[in-house]
């Protein structure tokens, strides 16, 4: 193995490093009174004399260590059975991707066993003194979607589509269910973000770009998890539910996850408020807190919002959670310490990693000097305790003897994947049917195509037993059908034949085709996008359309999807054109409505309207009902069914407005990294995350140094003589759309100056998705030695390279995780300065590849 050393620009992780921060301190304005813009609501939960009583002599008996551990949430991944006992955690969670014993196919009876040993370890008051239990919180956001064989109901963005507040209600009830036969009490659901711009990788978590569903679906959804006040609320049946994420999380710049939201207070309220109208009033215990910005200052840490205007002006009682070390992107705080989020009104810090003991460590002392009152601390933990008795957990035996735990036939029942396929039918939007070419008579020859149509783990996307939804196989869907299956299944039994290619080929010509299709899966962050156009660059499905229709099929086309996409193209070569978003687990739901019955009579008509207007240009993202501009290609509200006529002919144009007439360059380091980009240094298998302005790293040397201003570049030193080793970069970081910068025909270009020439290979490199699962297959490096060895000491020159040269060896510029480093195992000193793409004829860069 090579020598290697590496510097190397990355997406930051979950942006949870301490130099993650907003650069924004100002303060964000508001109106002399919340009441002049925010309503009092009327909770359908009332504060209770008793419950409250019980919580005050708690609270009463309660030292300063157990109170700031009942603020402090780790994760299952950081800490052990031991730890609940000796500290005595309010409550822990799994992130998406963990399971207990780190194992992805623990059964029902693994889950209630974590659940079990945590609980009775929370109430063993041999160590920390208390017997408060611990409460386990988990993302089940369309069904318990972290576990194998639960059923997976279609993701927001579909349930959108079915606008049926009943039908979502009994999903959630449902969702409580199996929740609860793993032993765990709380979900971080609803979320309730109005999406404004699709590039927004989490726009299929929302149900509307109208706040009116989404004020409608909150309610049915809490009311789902917890039960209804004076009913069956948090009783045997139910969970605490958490409405999400607090607030303007869909409205942010660009789409920009995690990013800012300029929205005025007003806008604020009457478009991104709605679902915490409609969740609290119906008694929501839990919110959390947003990892975005309102007007340049971070959720986390702002007190007007979290404060006066959710608790004090609209009423909420329950506590408020932050999100996965949200806390640590506040200005001048880190995931160890922020005293400046307690102190602006969040009860729970959501603490992942192992920073959860400094940050307990850090919360007491800061207590202890007057930093934090100890008034807030009580507010805080008087607000945990409510709903822990609201919730009955002081009277609930613990969780293996509970109603419905261990119960594992719940998982995945017959009963609740027949609610799972009816959502799905519900949520389907027919977009195109020419000459009523739908239902399918299932007596026909039928080819099925595409990549999706054998694959529940692309149709299910993101949040789906891991994070990103990646890395599965139907297997992994017990009890779950994929797309093809539920085809087939009916199309054998009415007497037709079935095909499946995936490439679309086939031996006899069929009477029709069926492609399915669609965006890989993606959570947030990898999946926000710097436009709408499907398959940019690359248009693979496109030509498998064209292909069957060359042959004279009619062609049916599916689209799995996370949000309305620009995709003229795919329609006009398509005969019938279905938005199916993301199905979820029972992919044969879709069958029982493009299939008629063997005797030709309809199964199940369409009833989905598009909940997101569909854009008319790649360029459209921001398109929304009630804009005064408003003109989408298909408006919100539209949707076919079999007894309309087809409106879509096949002539959209399919001409590509992506302006890049005048391109910008995009830069990566002028000085300092560009947001989102971080600089890391690895040798061997050491890394550090640049945060200064000098480094040392086993035989390199990192520093900042002038050429035309004050520390404008970078200086790096290498002796040599370092470890063996290799670039290493985490799957969990974000991927960037740089596509359009491909397109543009731009170059990574840089300043460069030689103070010593290099002993060994020099080389620039480029690495994107892929990590994990085929190292290889996304990674790319340049030998730039003879240029280096090229260049006149001491005098900065330019370099440039075609991106034509990395897209030659399989760089996906639409999901770049590392858009530059520089790499070497040998001795040498050089300077860099102005990294960035930049707009370039290929043929002048210094190296070309077209």
């Amino acid at each position: 193995m090579n020598k290697l050393i590496t510097i190397s620009v990355m997406l930051s992780l979950m942006c949870s490093l301490a130099a993650c921060k907003s650069e924004n301190n100002s303060q964000t304005p508001s109106p002399k009174n919340a009441a002049d813009i925010w309503p009092k609501l009327n909770s359908a939960v009332k504060q209770d004399p008793q419950v409250e009583a019980q919580v005050k002599q708690i609270l009463a008996t309660m030292t300063l260590k157990q109170k700031v551990a009942q603020m402090i949430q780790p994760e299952i991944r950081d800490i052990s059975v031991a730890d609940m006992r000796k500290y005595g955690f309010g409550s822990y969670l799994n992130g998406g991707g963990a399971f207990p014993n780190n194992e992805k196919h623990s059964s029902a009876d693994d889950w209630v066993k974590l659940a079990d040993d945590m609980y009775l370890a929370s109430v063993d008051d041999s160590l920390d003194g208390s017997t408060i239990p611990t409460m386990w919180g988990t993302d089940a956001v369309h069904g318990h979607n972290n576990v194998i064989g639960a059923t997976l109901f279609p993701h927001n963005i579909g349930l959108g589509a079915a606008n049926n507040p009943d039908l979502i209600e009994k999903i959630a009830n449902i969702t409580a269910t199996e929740v609860m036969a793993t032993g765990i009490d709380w979900v971080f659901a609803p979320t309730v973000a109005v999406v404004r711009d699709d590039r927004w990788g989490r726009t299929y978590e929302g149900y509307s770009e109208d706040p009116e569903i989404v004020r409608n679906y909150a309610a049915s959804i809490v009311k789902g998890l917890q039960g209804e006040a004076n009913k069956d609320f948090l009783s045997d049946n139910r969970v605490i539910s958490t409405v999400k994420h607090f607030i303007g999380d869909g409205g942010t710049l660009d789409g920009d996850d995690q990013g800012d939201n300029i929205s005025s207070e007003q806008e604020l309220f009457n478009i991104h408020a709605q679902g915490y109208v409609g969740g609290l009033t119906a008694g929501a215990q839990s919110v959390m807190a947003s990892f975005n910005s309102w007007q340049g200052d971070k959720i986390h840490g702002n007190k007007y919002l979290l404060t006066e205007v959710l608790k004090k002006q609209m009423g909420f009682d329950g506590f408020v959670v932050g999100d996965w070390n949200g806390h640590g992107q506040v200005v001048n705080c880190n995931n160890e310490s922020c005293p400046q989020a307690i102190n602006a009104g969040l009860d729970i810090f959501m603490v992942p990693t192992d920073a959860w003991l400094p940050l307990y460590e850090n919360t007491i002392a800061q207590v202890k000097d007057g930093t934090i009152a100890m008034s807030r601390i009580n507010d805080a933990v008087t607000r945990i305790l409510r709903v822990k008795v609201r919730a009955g957990l002081f009277d609930k035996p613990n969780p293996a003897k509970r109603k419905f735990s261990g119960q594992s036939d719940l998982i995945g029942h017959k009963s609740h994947r027949d609610v799972a396929r009816q959502a799905v039918r519900e949520s389907l939007v027919l977009l195109k049917n020419k000459k009523h070419l739908l239902p399918l008579d299932p007596k026909q020859s039928i080819l099925i195509a595409g990549d999706a149509a054998d694959n529940i783990g692309k149709q299910s996307g993101g949040w789906s037993i891991t994070w990103q939804g990646t890395n599965n196989s139907n297997a992994d869907f017990p009890g779950g059908s994929s797309i093809f299956a539920g085809l087939s299944k009916q199309i054998n039994a009415a007497g037709g034949q079935v095909e499946l290619n995936v490439n679309g080929d086939f031996t006899n010509k069929p009477d029709v085709a069926i492609v399915v299709f669609g965006e890989e899966p993606y959570a947030e962050g990898h999946g926000d996008r710097a436009s709408l156009d499907y398959q940019q660059g690359n248009k693979r499905d496109l030509a498998l359309l064209k292909k069957l229709k060359a042959h004279g099929i009619p062609v049916v086309a599916i689209f799995i999807s996370g949000r309305p996409m620009w995709v003229n193209a795919e329609l006009n070569a398509s005969d019938a054109f279905v938005a199916a978003w993301l199905p979820g687990s029972e992919g044969d739901g879709i069958a029982e409505v493009v299939l008629a019955n063997p005797d030709g009579s309809i199964q199940h008509d369409f009833k989905g309207k598009l909940s997101f207007s569909w854009p008319k240009s790649a360029e459209q993202t921001t398109v929304n009902y009630g804009d005064l501009d408003y003109a989408p290609l298909l408006p919100y509200g539209f949707g076919l069914t079999y007894q309309d006529e087809n409106l879509l002919a096949d002539n959209l144009s399919e001409q590509v407005e992506l302006n890049l007439d005048q391109p910008q360059r995009t830069m990566l380091y002028t000085g300092a990294m560009h947001k989102p980009w971080e600089m890391h240094l690895f040798s061997g298998e050491q890394e550090i995350a640049v945060n200064s302005n000098s480094h040392q790293l086993n035989g390199l040397t990192f520093r900042t140094v002038d050429r035309e201003v004050q520390e404008d570049s970078l200086l790096v030193s290498l002796d040599g003589n370092q470890l063996s080793g290799v670039k290493i970069v985490s799957e969990s970081h974000f991927k960037e759309d740089l596509n359009r910068e491909f397109l543009a025909d731009s170059t990574i270009s840089m300043l460069i100056k030689v103070t010593s020439k290099p002993s060994d290979n020099v080389y620039i490199a480029m690495n994107c998705e892929g990590f994990g699962d085929d190292p290889g297959s996304c990674n790319a490096r340049l030998d730039v030695s003879s240029i280096i060895n090229a260049l006149a000491i001491n005098e900065w020159h330019p370099l440039s390279i075609d991106l034509q040269c990395f897209a030659n060896m399989g760089i996906k510029f639409d999901s770049l995780v590392s858009p530059f480093s520089l790499e070497s195992a040998g001795a040498m000193q050089i300077s860099l300065s102005e990294v960035g793409f930049t707009p370039q004829p290929p043929e002048q860069a210094t190296i070309s590849c077209n």
